[in-house]
């Protein structure tokens, strides 16, 4: 229940006649509910504009904005009730499921900090985000179990284990409170909890494709500048109908299209990352918003229910995540032909997008990423720190703005150089044109240094994905005795084709100079990627290390 503030004292009233740092804050911290402006407001205030609207469907399940608040405030209640305090983390293992948005909004509301673990990852590397991050509760989807079960004895700050059953329905384990026995004995009022903007309200951790993964911080600030970003910048409005296929866990669907979704009282579908389900849902839904990386993308258009289904309320479609081939897009725009297709691109610590490329460029700056976005700067800078100012000469993509993380956990060294001249420094690489729309060249570490000469493995993909039968292509470098690295194309072909690598060379001779030519080719039946859809050419680099030796 909301308390009301103790009576002032002559001293503190005191305070209303001189502005200064301490008593502005003595008088946000008395009126706190009455103007702040934090995520754990986010669901009531949707319910309060639209309560009998479908927020959040789930399998079989319909909720309300007004059924999704009460149900948020129990859960919000049922960590208190376990000892959760302001700042404390509470992990969390699960897929797409209602029981993770419950966690997600019960942590905001009590000013706790929400961590969700990549459901991909293996015991000690779950482990190591739970122990890094000082989780002192942990919910385990039943789904995942398997995953975690051998090192629950190696969370030393882990004080309550919960099972989430929305999985397979399966029974908890004797050391687990059940998720729904346990938040639904609570109250459905609103804690009383001091919040402010500044205030850290999640951590994510980065993917981990250079070296361990960093836990990023996110202000309530940062998320809700990102929030109302997307909703201007992707034109988002309350009778938009959102496909959440891609993990929430990752910040990408989760923040970029899920949270602003509910900010503005639209409808989230979630589900998995099932292509004949997505297609399905789209017509039985009649969504109108989808986002998907262009793995995903080309999985849909290449699926042989793509024709069977009325898709045709998708009015807005959105990539990120990883460069999109130019082909492919092509491709979208002709087989959506009522649709805008729209190009984030972020980082996990921007909260996440950076810049965007809005529908109608998308043919004009065919390529690009965009523009930055309403909030925040874009600049190049070269390997000294210092600005590009000519159009097309590639340097280091850098951003400021509101979005950005505050810090890495436990990195000091690592936050000072991410911030290093007041620029979050991306580690991407990328040309701005006369326009200021930035083109992404490549990642630092995916720019390849071949017989004294740079190859750019983005140009490399978009020539081999010129050929009619590749569905997918990754470059990168591998080492090589004479060339230092050597240009090699890893290939995934259509459904059904066949090709020789010596086809696939030859067919890169005719658009590539010879030096960025491949060295090999090597056709393979899947790439390596993250659950985003990003593609792991740290894992690439790895397996082919001895290729050329």
């Amino acid at each position: 229940m909301i308390q009301s503030a103790a009576p002032l004292s002559p001293t503190d009233k005191e305070r209303y006649n001189t502005i200064n740092q301490e008593n502005i804050e003595f008088i946000m911290n008395r009126n706190n509910r009455t103007n702040r402006w934090v995520i754990a407001d986010m669901i009531r205030r949707s319910a309060y504009h639209f309560p009998g609207k479908t927020a959040l469907v789930f399998n079989d399940m319909h909720l309300s904005y007004t059924d999704l608040e009460q149900q948020c405030n129990q859960t919000a209640n049922a960590l208190s009730s376990l000892g959760v305090k302001k700042y404390d983390r509470v992990a969390i293992l699960a897929h797409n499921t209602h029981h993770h948005v419950l966690t997600w909004m019960g942590c905001a509301k009590i000013g706790a900090i929400y961590l969700a673990v990549n459901y991909l990852l293996k015991g000690d590397d779950i482990a190591y985000c739970v122990n890094h991050s000082e989780s002192t509760v942990f919910i385990v989807e039943d789904t995942l179990y398997d995953q975690v079960k051998d090192v629950l004895d190696t969370l030393p700050t882990v004080r309550t284990l919960i099972w989430s059953d929305q999985g397979e329905g399966a029974k908890a384990p004797e050391n687990f409170l059940n998720f729904d026995d346990w938040y639904t004995a609570e109250d459905d009022t609103e804690p009383d909890a001091v919040l402010r903007i500044e205030d850290p309200v999640q951590m994510t951790y980065t993917s981990g494709t250079e070296s361990l993964p960093k836990g990023v911080i996110i202000s309530n600030q940062a998320l809700i500048a990102q929030y109302m970003g997307c909703i201007i910048d992707g034109r988002y409005d309350a009778t938009d109908i959102n496909i959440n296929a891609l993990p929430i866990y990752h910040c990408a669907q989760r923040d970029v299209f899920l949270n602003p979704i509910f900010w503005i009282g639209g409808t989230n579908i979630l589900m998995g990352p099932d292509i004949p389900k997505i297609l399905e849902n789209i017509a039985t839904h009649k969504a109108t918003t989808f986002f998907a990386p262009p793995t995903v993308w080309i999985g849909l258009l290449r699926h042989p229910d793509f024709d069977k289904h009325d898709l045709s309320s998708l009015v807005k479609c959105y990539y990120g995540a990883s460069i999109m081939p130019k082909e492919i897009l092509r491709e979208i725009l002709e087989r959506f032909p009522k649709a805008g297709v729209y190009n984030y691109y972020g980082q996990t610590e921007l909260a996440p997008y950076h810049t965007i490329l809005k529908a109608e460029d998308a043919m004009e700056k065919i390529g690009s990423a965009g523009m930055a976005g309403l909030h925040m700067e874009t600049r190049i800078e070269d390997v000294d720190g210092k600005e590009i100012t000519d159009t097309d000469l590639p340097g280091e993509i850098c951003g400021r703005g509101a979005h950005v993380m505050t810090m890495y956990f436990k990195e000091p060294d690592k936050t000072e150089k991410a911030m290093e001249g007041g620029w979050f420094h991306s580690g991407d690489l990328g040309v701005l044109d006369k326009d200021r729309y930035v083109t992404v060249v490549d990642r630092k570490k995916d720019m390849i240094k071949t017989g004294g000469e740079n190859v750019a493995s983005r140009e490399v993909e978009e020539a081999v994905y010129l050929h009619p039968d590749v569905e997918e292509v990754a470059v990168v470098g591998v080492y090589h005795p004479k060339w230092v690295e050597a240009v090699t194309a890893v290939v995934k072909l259509k459904a059904g084709k066949t090709v020789s690598k010596e086809e696939l060379m030859a067919h890169c001779k005719e658009h590539l100079s010879a030096f960025k030519t491949p060295k090999e080719v090597i056709i393979v039946a899947e790439l390596p990627k993250t659950p985003t859809g990003k593609i792991l050419k740290r894992n690439m680099r790895e397996t082919y290390k001895e290729l050329f030796i």
